[in-house]
């Protein structure tokens, strides 16, 4: 048997996905009435995880998914899978608890909205106890068909998350502020889009390189290096301005380059800013 603490719009996905998958599940939520068809409502957390194998918490914020779990009573030799959303340390932080109440732990960043849960493309990222994610690995599948264990660390599934948001918001807004940019010259963004898509792909075929560079540390380029980029995006400025479009997003890239090519990095990659960014300027 499995059991979900917290049934918000996330909790709720999950509990209703292992009852679709044909497991019985055993739901808690601090306002009752929310369980879904096919799974039994409990009345306390001590009387939901008494007879679970699985203890799966989906709450708003570790501080509160740990004072569940520690209100649960003795969990030694249990299972937990915490998918709450938070840092990386406060992640660590539970499963330092857990480890200490002789709780097995595993950590979950789960990367779609809550109608994807159970979605063969559904991602999610989990961190911890190897053998949590193997012993429950049929209850682990119903979640999500790309579910993978991507390190024993529990912290690493929030900085997967985190990394992909971070990539994806950077490219949302540039994306936004080139948009505003064609309109304004009367070219539909889709017009584009059908146009320049061989130059869009090859956009995420440029992060393998990005990466390598990053890892190794060797930023050294031939061609394409940051002092050509420079002239470009002094033109992007340029432009914006001329047409009233808001430059803070070119303006930072800007500078960016500037200050790199400023300390003697002209000939580097792109890569080369990740400095400006470990400084946490």
């Amino acid at each position: 048997m499995t059991v979900v603490l917290g049934l918000g719009e996330m909790g709720h996905a999950l509990a209703a996905a292992f009852v679709a998958g044909g497991h019985p599940t055993t739901v808690w939520n601090r306002t009752p009435g929310k369980a879904p068809a096919g799974a039994v409502e409990a009345s306390s957390v001590r009387e939901a995880v008494a007879g679970g194998g699985l203890i799966v918490v989906s709450v708003k914020g570790n501080s509160v998914a740990r004072a569940l779990l520690e209100s649960a009573g003795d969990l030694r030799g249990r299972a937990v899978l915490n998918l709450t959303d938070g840092t990386s340390d406060e992640a660590r932080a539970v499963a330092d608890w857990a480890a200490s109440a002789g709780v097995e732990y595993l950590h979950g960043q789960i990367m779609t909205i809550a109608p994807g849960i159970g979605h063969p493309d559904a991602v999610i990222f989990y961190g911890g106890a190897a053998s949590v994610h193997s012993a429950h690995s049929a209850e682990l599948s119903l979640l999500g068909g790309r579910g993978t264990l991507v390190s024993a660390d529990p912290g690493a599934p929030t900085l997967f998350g985190m990394a992909v948001h971070d990539t994806m918001w950077g490219t949302l807004n540039g994306f936004l502020h080139a948009a505003a940019l064609l309109t304004d010259a009367g070219i539909p963004v889709t017009d584009f889009l059908s146009k320049a898509s061989p130059s869009m792909s090859a956009l995420l075929g440029y992060l393998p390189s990005l990466a390598s560079e990053v890892d190794s540390g060797s930023h050294a380029l031939e061609f394409g290096a940051l002092q050509h980029h420079l002239p470009s995006v002094e033109d992007l400025v340029r432009e914006s301005k001329a047409r009233g479009i808001n430059t803070e997003f070119a303006a930072y890239t800007q500078r960016l380059v500037s200050d790199a090519i400023e300390a003697g990095h002209a000939n580097d990659s792109y890569s080369r800013l990740i400095d400006h960014f470990r400084k946490g300027d």
